[in-house]
């Protein structure tokens, strides 16, 4: 993992996804902001990754850079991938077996990227893997370890990402089934700590924006971005699983597909039911969301031919992981199960200079973004002097302008400062003090802009941005005397 990300820190793609960024921002905001605290942890991501960031991220070169994201994303896939080989092991007896399920994931191309940059994927296998883990372990032994560690493994995944939440039912339906003695005991254990994330973030949630469900349902929800426009496979199941299969084929491969779906069988037949069950279930969870949440996958290959949440594919990996693991434990020779991993990674191979498709996506999806962000940068790092302060927007790609001029956070007034902001928004004659406003048209920075014309204080217009994509930029500068503050 420390080579690849290596690799990708050399080719500058780090920060691709706009989610890569936001994810590093908001860990940073946390301890650096003019209101620091859990507050800044927002609503719609859940905040085990970001919590998991803050202490690399302190260090300003570790965020400029991304990779205060990137050790922390490298070192879960480790992790994952341990618990990953060390449950294929147990479970089929096999230390051939739990090498080949660990191969066949980590050397994914896919896997490689995603695990290289700060995004929520690496921190949820590292616990799905030991989640994993410990409930076969449970099932051997019924043991209250074993189902400790089941249960804050799930416990960290419900605070990573919501197909967690979509797993735990049936893990609880699992533990009441293998627990023999004090079963409903163990069960009640496990639904405690393990529901404690879910209840932790609805009354976060209620805490801070009066309503559990903001992060299902508020502004910034997926349904709310995605809105009432149409996608293939919204409310057609067939149309769902055919674009979450063909992202698969794109992002795991097919023979890779057609080998983990022959050990899946195969493992079956050695009732290893419960892993294939709960490797598939978060796929299954993701086709669901295509069909019924506002989450549409687009490829390349199929229309509207576009690059679009292609990375959710790479949950499947698992159960072909697990499979390729079931085929090794059949007595394979250590030749044959290396050949069986090479023949899962044929396509990578016979194409090594071909990049992943989630790179490609995050690669043209933010071709826009990098040049309005390029050509702010250019223009304050002229223009702007040392410890100078910006009216912005909490924006990705505008907090993306400060990473990269190495400016913090605490020197930017956004919305999620107040009662600074109101403030400053209600009588900006009075409060409003910055050096710069950056704004986006339109925003709400932009209506502070526009207000502070009437009594003061004033701005002048000192650059203009147009990329097409993306909104017009425009930076200004005060042009009052500076007050004290």
């Amino acid at each position: 993992m420390a080579a690849a990300v290596f690799f990708v820190f050399r080719s500058g793609s780090l920060l691709y996804f706009g989610d890569a960024e936001a994810h590093l921002d908001i860990a940073r905001r946390l301890i650096d902001s003019r209101t620091p605290g859990w507050n800044q942890i927002g609503t719609t991501w859940l905040p085990l990754p970001h919590i998991l960031m803050v202490p690399l991220v302190r260090n300003m070169w570790l965020w400029h850079t991304g990779l205060a994201g990137a050790i922390v994303s490298a070192a879960a896939m480790a992790i994952g991938t341990t618990f990953l080989f060390a449950a294929v092991r147990m479970r089929f007896s096999s230390t051939l077996a739990g090498g080949a399920a660990a191969a066949v994931f980590l050397l994914n191309p896919n896997a490689l990227y995603l695990g290289s940059i700060p995004m929520t994927e690496p921190i949820f296998f590292a616990c799905f893997f030991a989640l994993l883990y410990f409930t076969i372990r449970f099932g051997e032994t019924q043991g209250w370890g074993p189902l400790a560690g089941a249960s804050i493994a799930a416990l960290a995944a419900t605070l990573t990402r919501y197909e967690a939440w979509f797993i735990l039912p049936f893990t609880a339906l699992y533990i009441v089934i293998t627990a023999g003695r004090n079963r409903w005991a163990k069960a009640s254990f496990f639904c405690i700590l393990a529901g404690f994330g879910p209840a932790l973030w609805l009354v976060h949630n209620w805490w801070y924006f009066n309503d559990p469900l903001y992060f299902y349902r508020g502004p910034w929800s997926a349904a709310a971005i995605q809105g009432k426009a149409p996608y293939p496979g919204k409310g057609d199941w067939q149309a769902a699983a055919k674009y979450f299969g063909e992202a698969s084929r794109l992002v795991i491969g097919l023979p890779a597909l057609v080998v983990g779906g022959a050990g899946l069988a195969a493992a079956l037949v050695r009732r290893a039911v419960w892993p294939v069950f709960l490797t598939l279930a978060v796929p299954a969870f993701y086709i669901w969301s295509i069909h019924s949440s506002g989450v549409p996958v687009f490829v390349p290959t199929l229309p509207p031919h576009g690059w679009y949440n292609t990375r959710y594919a790479l949950t499947l990996l698992p159960a072909v992981a697990i499979g390729a693991g079931a085929l090794v434990s059949y007595r394979l020779k250590p030749f044959a199960a290396a050949l069986l991993v090479l023949v899962a990674l044929v396509p990578f191979l016979f194409h090594p200079l071909t990049a992943p498709i989630t790179w490609q996506e995050s690669e043209i999806n933010s071709r826009a973004q990098r040049a309005w962000t390029g050509q702010a940068v250019a223009f304050l790092r002229n223009a702007a002097g040392p410890h100078e302060t910006y009216l912005t927007r909490n924006y990705t790609h505008l907090t993306a302008v400060y990473r990269e001029l190495q400016i913090p956070i605490r020197d930017t007034l956004t919305a999620d400062n107040d009662p600074q902001w109101t403030m400053a928004k209600s009588r900006p004659d009075l409060f409003l003090w910055t050096d710069w406003a950056v704004v986006t048209g339109g925003d709400e920075a932009q209506g502070i802009v526009d207000k502070a014309r009437l009594r003061g204080p004033h701005y002048q217009l000192s650059r203009r941005i147009y990329v097409p994509g993306e909104p017009v930029l425009e930076i200004y500068f005060r042009i009052d005397e500076n007050p004290v503050h």
